[in-house]
């Protein structure tokens, strides 16, 4: 059970939190952010102070970039998305309440905390350094600063301080863990019988009177009623499309190389193998130095017959991870090795042999076995990289200047895109057809309510005038025109008339499944022994045999005092499922293991969970949390523009 229940922790902690609290999207701290920021457009409000637009877009992006970076083979368009980004900002949401209410609280940690922390805690020891400085040469690869890291784990130290009393006081008696253990994992054994729409659709009749009073019907008239919709044409201003009209000289990309050179420089890396004799640091002076002698032993060997390098290293080095391939490391670049050892094989030449060598993992013994890199790219080779760079950096020293130009120029020739077009050499793209909401699948500007909105406007429609300038995404600026209106409108039955007839089948077919389901429920009460039902299964929570979730909890809520137990459940469109509950058992044993303990520990665990949840729910409200930021497929990292042409 105990194993289950760790792979199915979510399921465990969903459970208890139905029973208790609203659900509340848990998220941790996402990056760093300064707390005090500002900005002109608010997304959100914790306890007065905003979170701004430009926050979220920073958030976000280094979300999609961490995505990127730790799984290269993920799809990143699935971080990139309005729900993602919609969890990042309740990401930046829940840790504002916890700095917020660790700073009322008088829990944000002192700097000796903070460093105390930092050398202690063994998920910051690849960051630490022999003398517990920070190896800010990882954290520049992140593209952090020292300054950032030490900001957020103050953060991070503050916020745990914050629901840490509250997950780690959770109380689970054994009989509460028993009674939520039992009810998640109870097993009932069912026999069932469907009666499917489907199996109901060949035998259904529909008339044209049906037809027409189903087509009258107000509560159907949504699914027949053509939207609104505007032929519109619309330009955009992003970066892109400044870079177009930005030309490179050559004095600019000679420029740009000479002061980036170490940029185009290849990575030197090296290949070795070495052995190594183990010899723990804090070791006595006199077992470091049997360590030794037994290193220098093994290094006369070597210098006696260096093709027997792979074998004795193989025989003698006590490093478990080389050994076995003749102390073969692979190439490496700077910081991938202990300093001495790094020192001693980029000081050698390919096919040198180190003497001792001391780390702090014992005595080595290096041979250099390759060396690459470390040669300068040519300006040629990297030109067109070099062109997109510079290109790149021009366009967004121009993009504050030429968005103002954009959003004065819609405004002051209002009714034509074309002057802005030509003064900023943007393309006028034409639209026809298009609804207030976004269409599925759309981009850009056209995926944006903002925009949707600033052309559906009465004034927009009725004038046939330019928008004003809308933010749209990040360095991107929409406006639109529309150049015909056609208002929402029923579409005639003779239009629709086979979807109507559809729908009106399906209903039939629907209500004489259920009709038969609730007539053999009858009758089965009655004589059981005249029931045609399927093989017996055992269900449970975490057993639902692709069973719909109603019928799994019909079946589960009814009484098992009186047995067997007929259950008749309405499956809406789908049909009708009778249900003959005949069995109660306890869990399957297969997911029970002889461990209470560690079941209790993770009951205890889940119910912190919810309790740290609700804590945080009480902050929200306390904090006045008000979210007014939503995302759309406009918003996402990569989105562009694009359109129907």
């Amino acid at each position: 059970m105990f194993e289950f229940v760790r792979t199915h922790t979510k399921l465990l902690q969903f459970m208890l939190v139905l029973l208790i609290f609203p659900s509340f999207v848990f998220f941790g701290v996402q990056g760093y952010q300064r707390f005090y920021e500002g900005g002109a457009q608010s997304v959100a409000k914790v306890g007065g102070l905003e979170i701004t637009q430009a926050e979220w877009d920073t958030a976000h992006r280094n979300q999609v970039e961490r995505a990127r970076a730790q799984m290269p083979g993920l799809d990143a368009k699935f971080f990139d998305s309005p729900e993602m980004k919609q969890q990042v900002l309740e990401g930046l949401v829940r840790e504002r309440v916890l700095l917020y209410a660790a700073q009322t609280q008088n829990l944000m940690p002192s700097d000796e905390q903070v460093k105390r922390s930092f050398i202690s805690d063994p998920q910051y020891a690849a960051l630490r350094n022999p003398d517990n400085s920070l190896r800010k040469e990882l954290l520049g690869l992140q593209g952090m600063s020292s300054e950032q890291f030490m900001r957020m784990l103050r953060q991070d130290i503050a916020t745990r301080q914050v629901t840490g009393p509250i997950t780690g006081s959770a109380v689970a008696p054994a009989s509460a863990a028993s009674a939520a253990l039992d009810a998640m994992f109870q097993q009932r054994e069912v026999q069932l019988a469907k009666f499917e729409t489907k199996d109901f659709s060949a035998a259904v009749t529909v008339s044209d009177a049906e037809i027409q009073a189903y087509y009258n019907d107000p509560a159907n008239a949504a699914q027949y009623t053509a939207p609104e919709s505007a032929s519109i044409e619309y330009v955009v201003l992003d970066l892109e499309a400044i870079k177009r009209t930005v030309s490179v000289s050559e004095d600019d990309l000679k420029k740009f190389y000479n002061e980036n050179l170490p940029r185009y420089k290849v990575t030197e890396e090296r290949r070795a193998r070495h052995i190594l004799i183990k010899a723990d640091k804090k070791a006595s002076a006199e077992e470091r130095a049997k360590a030794r002698a037994k290193a220098e032993a093994v290094l006369a060997q070597v210098q006696k017959s260096r093709a027997a390098f792979a074998e004795i290293a193989k025989k003698e080095s006590q490093d478990e991870g080389s050994a076995a391939t003749g102390g073969d490391l692979d190439y490496f670049g700077r910081g991938a090795m202990t300093k001495p050892f790094e020192d001693a094989a980029f000081s050698m030449k390919k096919g040198d042999l180190s003497g001792i060598v001391e780390s702090e993992y014992g005595f080595h013994i290096i041979e250099l076995t390759d060396a690459r890199g470390g040669e300068q790219r040519s300006l040629e080779s990297v030109r067109a990289e070099i062109a997109e760079e510079v290109k790149r950096r021009q366009a967004q020293a121009r993009y504050a200047e030429a968005a103002e130009t954009f959003s004065n120029t819609v405004y002051e020739q209002a009714d034509s895109l074309a002057p802005v077009a030509e003064k900023l050499k943007l393309e006028v793209k034409k639209v026809p057809r298009l609804t207030r909401a976004p269409a599925p699948g759309a981009q850009g500007p056209l995926a944006s309510a903002k925009f949707l909105d600033a052309l559906f406007k009465p004034e927009s429609l009725s004038s046939k005038r330019n928008t004003e300038a809308v933010d749209v995404g990040s360095n991107q600026l929409a406006a639109g025109r529309v150049l015909e209106y056609t208002p929402a409108r029923k579409l005639a039955l003779a239009d629709v008339r086979e979807q109507v007839k559809g729908a009106v089948s399906a209903r039939k077919a629907a209500e004489a499944a259920r009709a038969q389901g609730v007539a053999k429920l009858a009758e089965w009460r009655k004589t059981p022994d005249a029931a045609t039902l399927q093989p017996a299964v055992l269900i449970s929570r975490a057993q639902v045999q692709n069973l719909p979730r109603t019928v799994i909890d019909a079946v589960l809520r009814e009484s098992a005092d009186k047995l067997p137990a007929w259950v008749g459940v309405d499956l809406g469109a789908q049909g009708y499922m009778v249900a003959k509950l005949t069995k109660v058992t306890g869990p399957d044993e297969s997911l029970f293991k002889a461990d209470p303990q560690r079941g209790r520990s993770q009951y205890a665990q889940a119910w912190g969970a919810a309790e740290e949840q609700a804590y945080q729910a009480a902050l929200r409200e306390r904090f006045k949390v008000k979210i007014t930021g939503h995302a759309t497929a406009a918003d996402s990292v990569e989105s562009g523009a694009s359109a129907v042409k």
